[in-house]
């Protein structure tokens, strides 16, 4: 019997789906809610507002990479302090998403996706073929063996 080893794929399917959420939140920041409104929520919640720009800029180009399969392991890592930021900006909103300012459900749910990215690695389809990403494939052949 064949034994086919999808983990590389579900791999792939967590990059895209964690990138794709990553864009989403960047082309809210500057399309939707702009960057000025950003930075006055920045300051409500006692964090510099000069760092609108690159919270924005960060996600996006973040997003991106790991959409792609680029070093997307990297930009996991430099996206969680990020994400620990949100979380603390929405833990005294309760639990659900639904309420005004939010709550710290779907940070969460994000940072743990992003943790999940940055260990397992891009998997399938990825652009960057890092020596991470040849020894998951490795890992995988063994694993079926």
């Amino acid at each position: 019997m064949t034994r086919y080893n999808l983990t590389p794929y579900a791999a792939l399917l967590l990059r895209l789906a964690l990138g794709s959420a990553w864009l989403s939140h960047a082309f809210l920041k500057l399309a939707a809610f702009c960057v000025p409104a950003l930075g006055s929520f920045l300051a409500l919640e006692g964090m510099p507002t000069p760092m609108a720009w690159p919270v924005a800029l960060l996600e996006l180009a973040g997003g991106a990479l790991i959409i792609l399969g680029l070093h997307g392991r990297i930009a996991s890592l430099v996206l969680l302090p990020l994400l620990a930021g949100a979380l603390v900006a929405h833990t005294g909103n309760g639990w659900f998403d639904n309420i005004p300012g939010g709550g710290w459900l779907y940070p969460a749910i994000l940072m743990m996706a992003t943790l999940l990215h940055a260990r397992i690695g891009d998997g399938a389809a990825a652009l960057s073929s890092s020596a991470d990403t040849r020894r998951l494939r490795s890992a995988a052949i063994a694993a079926c063996r």
